[in-house]
């Protein structure tokens, strides 16, 4: 059994300590937010906060969380008012659409730190999550809009 906070309420979980997170949060929490991608870590479309930093869920452990503050889209914002994701719509961001919570959730890390990102630093800071459909100036301006909003 695991025990941590998600989304800003106690939650927990009969899951095997070594279960990856990301299922833990989809399947045992029902958040489908979260998606799977690669499960090697490689993609970033599995990417929630535990403790304000993103983390893979697909590479962090049940027992890894255990006392844990966990963030996933779903807790971003409850009607999809956070700066990011009102800058997501704005820009036009999303084709499939699959990465983009894991996207978001990079760059709100990311917003956490530092309120007025250079263009270098957003796309250093969010090397590692991918997007197939290649949107990333979008992605880009998405998250220089949302700094100025934030």
């Amino acid at each position: 059994m695991v025990a941590f906070t998600i989304n800003g309420k106690r939650a927990s979980a009969n899951a095997a300590p070594d279960t990856p997170l990301l299922w833990v949060i989809r399947e045992h929490l029902k958040l489908t937010g979260t998606k799977f991608g690669c499960g090697a870590g490689l993609c970033g479309a599995c990417t929630v906060h535990v403790d304000g930093k993103a983390v893979k869920s697909c590479q962090t452990a049940a027992s890894d969380v255990d006392g844990k503050s966990i963030k996933t889209i779903e807790g971003l914002s409850s009607d999809s008012s956070h700066p990011l994701q009102k800058a997501w719509v704005a820009e036009q961001v999303p084709q499939c659409g699959y990465c983009q919570s894991g996207q978001i959730m990079k760059a709100a890390e990311l917003l956490e730190k530092n309120k007025n990102p250079s263009r270098d630093h957003i796309v250093t800071h969010m090397n590692g999550n991918i997007c197939r459909c290649g949107t990333y100036n979008r992605i880009i301006a998405a998250i220089q809009l949302a700094a100025k909003e934030a």
